[in-house]
């Protein structure tokens, strides 16, 4: 199982988001997401998301904060166990990113981008919860949401 990190950098009533456009053999080509990405070997959750956010938008993260563990089954990938966070940042000024296009959506506009359909879930638990919950998400091959369980239900 792969281990990545997922953040959600907030400021003014805005998520940061990557565009994923630019890298090749990318499979989340096309779609909206967080910055993150995957843990290397001896590093933390914590310390792996810092090093994303200044290695693809250049940010110090501030307030870091553990909002979920997300476990995604996904057969045409291999599964993966994603820790998802919310923090603040030390600047708003974004530079260019080698995976896609970064920008600042106010979090009302998000549901309308192209996301994963279980982005859409675990998404408005970031608004409506505040604690640390445990998601699984199942796809299927292609990428089709076929079920998700919120631990606590």
């Amino acid at each position: 199982m792969r281990l990545t990190t997922l953040c959600y950098v907030e400021n003014g009533g805005c998520y940061l988001m990557l565009h994923r456009v630019k890298k090749d053999q990318d499979e989340n080509a096309g779609k909206w997401i967080g910055i993150g990405g995957h843990m290397e070997e001896n590093e933390s959750p914590e310390e792996c998301i810092r090093r994303e956010a200044m290695e693809e938008a250049g940010l110090t993260l501030k307030n870091l904060r553990l909002r979920g563990i997300l476990t995604f089954l996904l057969p045409d990938w291999g599964n993966e166990l994603t820790f998802l966070y919310t923090a603040g940042a030390d600047r708003t000024e974004l530079p260019p990113c080698s995976e896609g296009v970064l920008k600042w959506v106010p979090v009302e506009q998000i549901p309308a981008l192209p996301l994963w359909e279980g982005d859409r879930v675990f998404l408005p638990l970031l608004q409506t919860r505040n604690d640390c919950f445990s998601l699984k998400l199942s796809y299927a091959p292609g990428g089709k949401l076929t079920s998700w369980q919120l631990a606590d239900e």
